[in-house]
């Protein structure tokens, strides 16, 4: 396993951590293609890959979740997927309903607790590569969703390990630190990503007549009033509470029996830190890795003039020991 994390010099403030590495590597460099998946309720979901998939027991398949907005462009999910095909893994990176640049067909779109579609995604996967091990990897929004997904399936879950990262696993608790402070400004940045997803959708008349009034900006000054007007009733919670207590994984991390590790980093502006878990609150299949610092998934190492991305060799190593793998690097 590879060390504890240590901020690179010059580099240890958390809005720092936040957000060099989208602006150190800010455009795509590994190139995709794209599958899309017809779901059971008549939507569609993308799939990308680096290479073409097979079923190879000896090369096991990661699959990534991204975060709020994000998608295989972002350059988290880059850097992991470089670092992956560095060790031989198979990487598949699924876009949230919606996410990449192309609306959903549905009024729906994802949420926090979204676990059906990752479910039955790696349900696909498996009928595909019957022979492959998967393992997942979610980041943020996509590693609350996991987490979830690993809680409710228990021993039952076909994954083989996972980590979640900088995952706001107590919902309730994170919609209250992004509303302060400086954080306010990535809640706005957000909130802004959202309303113009929502815009290109509603450009369908259709899809406009079902969703709530998007030129009400008072619908999006945080993500408690975005959540209780859009994202709890267009996916089925009574209202916002409802959705932050049913979609966050922290009461469901007794329940996980697969190889878990989550990292996340105390001076989290998305997290609070009353969200991240102690040791009793988890199974003993949960491996937590928790930083002073590293921001929101920043964890830049290094130094300012040449920093390494901690989370590139920290993932990797853990997947290879939920594995049973020996492999260095």
């Amino acid at each position: 396993m590879t060390e504890k994390f240590t901020p690179a010099t010059g580099l240890g403030n958390c809005h720092l951590q936040t957000v060099f590495g989208r602006l150190h590597r800010p455009s795509p460099w590994i190139n995709t293609s794209r599958r899309w998946y017809e779901t059971p309720d008549g939507d569609c979901l993308a799939m990308h890959y680096p290479r073409p998939l097979v079923d190879d027991p000896e090369l096991p398949l990661v699959l990534i979740l991204h975060g709020l907005e994000g998608s295989v462009a972002s350059p988290y999910v880059q850097g992991l997927m470089q670092s992956l095909l560095e060790r031989h893994y198979q990487v598949a990176v699924m876009h949230f309903r919606g996410c990449g640049g192309i609306p959903n067909r549905l009024p729906r779109a994802y949420h926090s607790g979204d676990s059906e579609d990752p479910r039955w995604m790696v349900e696909q996967l498996r009928g595909q590569l019957p022979s492959t091990p998967i393992l997942v990897v979610g980041y943020s929004l996509g590693g609350n969703v996991l987490l979830k997904m690993l809680g409710e399936d228990g021993i039952c879950s076909p994954v083989i390990g996972a980590v979640a990262v900088s995952s706001p696993m107590d919902l309730h608790a994170c919609s209250r630190r992004i509303n302060t402070g400086l954080s306010k400004l990535y809640q706005r940045h957000l909130l802004s990503c959202l309303r113009l997803t929502l815009k290109q959708k509603a450009e369908d008349p259709g899809m406009a007549a079902a969703l709530p009034n998007l030129d009400d900006a008072t619908y999006f000054v945080n993500f408690r009033r975005f959540d209780n007007t859009f994202t709890a009733p267009l996916h089925g919670f009574r209202d916002v509470d409802d959705y932050y207590t049913r979609a966050s994984s922290k009461r469901l991390l007794k329940e996980i029996r697969v190889p878990t590790m989550i990292i996340n980093a105390v001076d989290d502006p998305f997290v609070c830190p009353t969200a991240i878990p102690q040791q009793g609150e988890v199974s003993a299949m949960v491996n937590l890795e928790i930083s002073e610092h590293g921001g929101h998934v920043g964890f830049v190492g290094g130094t300012l003039w040449n920093p390494n991305y901690w989370l590139e060799q920290k993932i990797p190593a853990f997947l290879d020991s939920a594995l049973g793998r020996g492999r260095s690097g």
